[in-house]
């Protein structure tokens, strides 16, 4: 499994001190939501000119304008950039179709779409990377899913699963072998009093 971190409600001198911070132990860098959102397109080309050996992921969550909003990413530096389950399949084509021209992948984030017919679909389209997602709001309004059960109708050696929500040191010995290729951990090391030692912690039990 790989470790990404999720940079979110941060501003943008701490995402790259928590980068600094945590770069021996992570392997994927995610730019959030919020922070493009606050700093735009920049930090995504500064954090890409600064770490250009590493894994950026632009967390983008678009749903429409998917040619544009794809461009802008990869433009900018990211090597992934997110794209909601929810979206037109024309926005999903046309983000796909500029990443392979970059060179690039698209993360599905499968945020509040249940079930495995809408990843059938999402497959059938040519997606390959998946982010299984229970978002903030919902983590704190009790949410849950068992993803075990859709990942078992998966055989596809192609497709790739992410797993975001929640996620601390203690939650790894029960997702170790259950067929996610991607963690993705942000306050559980950002908010932690040492992220270093959080994120060594965390890739240690994840080996």
């Amino acid at each position: 499994m790989k470790l990404q971190l999720a940079l979110d409600r941060l501003t943008k001198e701490e995402c790259f001190l928590m980068v600094e911070e945590t770069l021996p132990y992570i392997d994927w860098i995610e730019i959030g939501t919020g922070v493009i959102k606050e700093y735009g397109m920049d930090i995504v080309r500064e954090m890409k000119l600064r770490y250009p050996d590493i894994v950026l992921v632009a967390d983008m969550k678009t749903c429409d304008a998917g040619q544009f909003e794809a461009q802008q990413a990869f433009d900018a530096g990211a090597d992934i950039m997110t794209v909601m389950a929810f979206s037109h399949d024309k926005t999903i084509e046309a983000a796909l179709s500029v990443a392979a021209e970059h060179n690039g992948q698209i993360m599905i984030d499968m945020l509040q779409v249940d079930g495995s017919g809408r990843l059938e679909e999402l497959e059938s389209l040519g997606a390959t990377l998946f982010a299984l997602h229970i978002g903030k709001d919902g983590q704190s309004a009790g949410k849950h899913t068992d993803f075990q059960k859709e990942l078992q109708q998966f055989t596809n050696p192609k497709l790739k699963f992410a797993l975001a929500g929640g996620i601390t040191a203690s939650s790894i010995p029960t997702l170790k072998g259950k067929g996610f290729d991607v963690l993705i951990i942000g306050s559980a090391i950002t908010a932690s009093d040492n992220p270093r030692n959080a994120a060594k912690e965390i890739q240690n039990l994840m080996k």
